[in-house]
């Protein structure tokens, strides 16, 4: 439902300092709850904008499927978002970019769809002994667009990765802290220790919500690596373009086109309450969600 937000200035006189999302309509997706940590960066860094977000929870995890499969649900859900009339979207899924971002890139040219990444550059440039970790599902792991990150990025480093099947559906369930949770978790941290890798990247949108766990796994000396929020940083920036050319135009727009309602709209393929008992959980937002159709 709507969050409560103070007045935006005049949209026409918006600077890129003040701009904070205004008439912004920005879909984001994940084969489930995960993509959830990217929707709280995104509100922080664009407080103003109107955000639609989609758990893809009947068809997941995206992670141990093929690509055609998770193509085929990233064109429905981006549809969806259209019929929404966002303007942005964001595939808030690790796999889904790896498998089809490239594709829904193709179909809508003249969108800006914004993928999401293991953050392998950063990682690599914070680790001192240049041992890097990478927990991810099998799917991103596997991909062409991950082989290429480790070549362009993680040449300097000894990459050692580390697939966590399973991992995603658990955290599903809802509960951030649970005997099965911490037995996954130090289970897949065990090739990390015996690496000594210093830095740990977390590459599927769900992890995030364990991070304490990961970290209790690897020790209080092992940095931790999110990319969601540079992923909301590299969203704010799309938009702040975007409304700075409605700006330029701002004779031929309303200023109520240009500021828009703020709120956030959840939808889910499964189940609506668990989406909105997660949201409300996980990040204190008070939006009941709607069945995806």
């Amino acid at each position: 439902m709507t969050l409560p937000v103070a007045p935006g200035p005049d949209p026409s006189q918006t600077t890129a300092a003040s701009y904070l999302g205004q008439g912004a309509r920005i879909g984001v997706f994940d084969s489930g709850l995960g993509g959830l940590s990217v929707l709280r960066a995104i509100r922080q860094h664009l407080p103003q904008a109107w955000l639609g977000y989609v758990a893809d929870s009947a068809y997941a995890p995206y992670g141990e499927q093929d690509e055609g499969y998770i193509a085929a649900r990233c064109d429905v859900i981006s549809r969806f978002l259209l019929a929404q009339g966002v303007d942005t979207i964001v595939v808030a899924c690790n796999t889904a970019t790896a498998a089809a971002v490239h594709i829904l890139r193709a179909q809508y040219p003249h969108l800006p769809i914004i993928g999401v990444e293991p953050g392998v550059k950063p990682a690599v440039a914070l680790s001192v002994n240049k041992r890097v970790g990478v927990l991810a599902t099998p799917g991103t792991l596997s991909s062409d667009k991950f082989k290429h990150l480790i070549t362009t990025h993680g040449q300097q480093a000894l990459i050692v990765t580390q697939g966590c099947p399973g991992l995603a559906k658990e955290i599903e369930q809802g509960q951030l802290d649970t005997p099965r949770l911490r037995a996954l978790v130090d289970g897949f941290c065990q090739n990390l220790k015996l690496a000594d890798v210093d830095t740990a990247v977390l590459g599927c949108t769900h992890y995030p919500f364990v991070a304490p766990l990961f970290q209790s796994a690897l020790g209080a000396g092992v940095i931790i690596v999110d990319t969601s929020d540079a992923v909301a940083r590299h969203t704010a920036d799309s938009c702040r373009i975007r409304h700075a050319r409605l700006v330029h135009h701002a004779q031929a727009t309303s200023a109520a086109a240009l500021s828009g309602p703020v709120s956030t709209q959840l939808w889910t393929s499964g189940d609506p309450e668990h989406l909105t008992d997660v949201a409300r959980n996980w990040l204190a937002l008070d939006a009941h969600a709607g069945l995806l159709t």
